[in-house]
């Protein structure tokens, strides 16, 4: 809940600060996996950044984020009605061809990940991808009121194969693409429902 209060507090100042990052690598490595016009969840979805872009690429798109005031601007943002909702309460079945979980699942404590990542994947269809990035190293750490989870390609992997119904098909480290923070590096996850 802490992380809610934060994103509440700072919801302006953390839109201007994301909104305009550049994420097409990303979505280039996502999309090529999601066939055209699918449904894709942008879960935790913030300013509403990738929300919009996917859906001006001819994909259908419903996001939620858990905070009140990043859903008001994520919704102003689109022009779509971002959900309040929290990962812990998905309860989607079988319904999205591509799930995008940007910087979002970084907000589970480590004890609820396996719980949060089983209903993330329950949401998806066979066959669709997931897109998972946690802030790159290891433990769970409280920053100015955010709690966040970082993993490396090791730690990663052991929560991913703790789920059978998802196969990886690729895992990687990148750069933080903001201005700024060049020194802040990200490890990312492409996952398949089998």
């Amino acid at each position: 809940m802490m992380s809610i209060e934060f994103y509440n507090n700072n919801s302006k100042e953390f839109f201007d600060s994301t909104v305009n990052a550049d994420m097409s690598e990303l979505y280039g490595e996502f999309l090529k996996h999601v066939k055209h016009g699918g449904k894709i969840l942008d879960a935790g979805c913030g300013s509403g950044r990738d929300t919009l872009y996917f859906m001006k690429n001819g994909y259908s798109v419903v996001a939620f984020d858990a905070s009140e005031e990043m859903v008001r601007l994520g919704s102003e943002y689109t022009g779509k009605q971002v959900l309040k909702m929290r990962l812990q309460e998905l309860n989607f079945e079988d319904e999205f061809d591509g799930i995008w979980a940007c910087a979002s699942l970084l907000h589970v404590p480590k004890s609820e990940i396996d719980d949060v990542l089983k209903r993330v994947v329950a949401s998806l269809k066979v066959d669709g991808i997931l897109f998972v990035s946690f802030k790159y190293g290891d433990g769970e750490t409280i920053r100015g009121g955010r709690l966040f989870n970082s993993y490396n390609e090791e730690t990663l992997r052991i929560i991913l194969d703790r789920n059978d119904e998802i196969k990886t098909l690729k895992l990687w480290k990148t750069k933080d693409v903001r201005p700024t923070r060049d020194d802040e590096f990200w490890i990312s996850a492409l996952c398949m429902k089998i």
